[in-house]
């Protein structure tokens, strides 16, 4: 499990994160969503060791991880910014992290750059973009770490290949029950991927939640009465969102959607639908209650 608590780190006068408390729990897929600069890469470095907090502390089951060589054998951190050594091939980089995780599987390693068509001999400087991002992935999953950490795994691969690379990394969580921590400024990239979610904006942890609960809080309604009426014949409703068109009303509630469609069917309504929300839309409306602008790229 892993555990940041107050977590604060400042470069000069710029703080990049601010008091970041949460909890990643083992066998999961958790994703880190947020805009540029939200502290996205930041969190991920310190959580891999790379950089000590100014406050707060990381720690793995306990353990501290800044300067501790045993909990970092149990990371793997695939850096936006990737890096392999100069000229080397993935079969020189594949000896070099063999070197570091004990673990580092040579059966798996070769299974996967079979699966993903790359020449394992080739200089990955020849790579184009896409490919070095699957031949970094390809190392990471070969370590057989417990935690791997992504940042912005899916960038610069086509949508085939984006989909190929999600699919690989569920299968080896859910297989060796690893955990994985993804980020992306993208709610969609992670939609169908993460176990839980978390929404970092200007260096501080707006809000964390399983997927599930976040989808099932919140449902939208298109509801319509043969007779005139506004908001307050809805009195009682936690309503985040009413919208109206002429009879039509558009409307975000937080609640229990059974019990609350049952009410709305009691009203004898000419027009009842229950709508499905995107993730996008649940964060959309989960920050405004909060008080805060929600606007991340697509």
């Amino acid at each position: 499990m892993i555990k940041t608590e107050h977590l604060t780190k400042k470069f000069g006068d710029l703080t990049a994160l601010n008091d970041i408390s949460c909890t990643i729990n083992d066998g999961c897929i958790y994703g880190l969503v947020g805009s540029n600069g939200a502290g996205k890469s930041t969190l991920l470095r310190l959580i891999a060791g790379v950089y000590k907090p100014e406050k707060g502390n990381v720690t793995v089951d306990g353990a501290p991880v800044y300067e501790n060589p045993k909990v970092k054998e149990r990371i793997t951190f695939v850096a936006d910014e990737l890096f392999f050594l100069p000229g080397a091939s993935m079969n020189r980089m594949a000896d070099l992290y063999a070197a570091v995780y004990k673990r580092f599987d040579r059966k798996r390693y070769k299974e996967l750059t079979s699966l993903f068509g790359l020449d394992p001999k080739k200089p990955i400087n020849t790579f184009s973009k896409g490919m070095k991002r699957q031949a970094a992935t390809i190392l990471a999953l070969s370590a057989r770490s417990d935690y791997i950490l992504f940042d912005e795994t899916f960038d610069g691969l086509d949508p085939v290949m984006r989909n190929f690379v999600k699919k690989i990394v569920c299968e080896d969580i859910l297989d060796r029950n690893a955990t994985a921590v993804i980020t992306s400024h993208s709610l969609r990239e992670l939609e169908d991927t993460c176990d839980q979610l978390a929404l970092l904006h200007k260096g501080g942890l707006i809000l964390q939640s399983d997927v599930q609960n976040l989808k099932t809080g919140l449902f939208k309604v298109q509801v319509a009465f043969r007779e005139e009426y506004d908001k307050t014949k809805f009195e009682g409703m936690n309503i985040l969102q009413f919208i109206k068109h002429g009879m039509v009303a558009n409307i975000i509630i937080r609640g229990d959607q059974e019990k609350t469609v049952a009410r709305l069917k009691a009203m004898n309504p000419a027009v009842l639908d229950v709508l499905p929300l995107t993730l996008e839309e649940v964060f959309t409306y989960e920050m405004e209650a909060l008080g805060y602008k929600y606007s991340l790229e697509s």
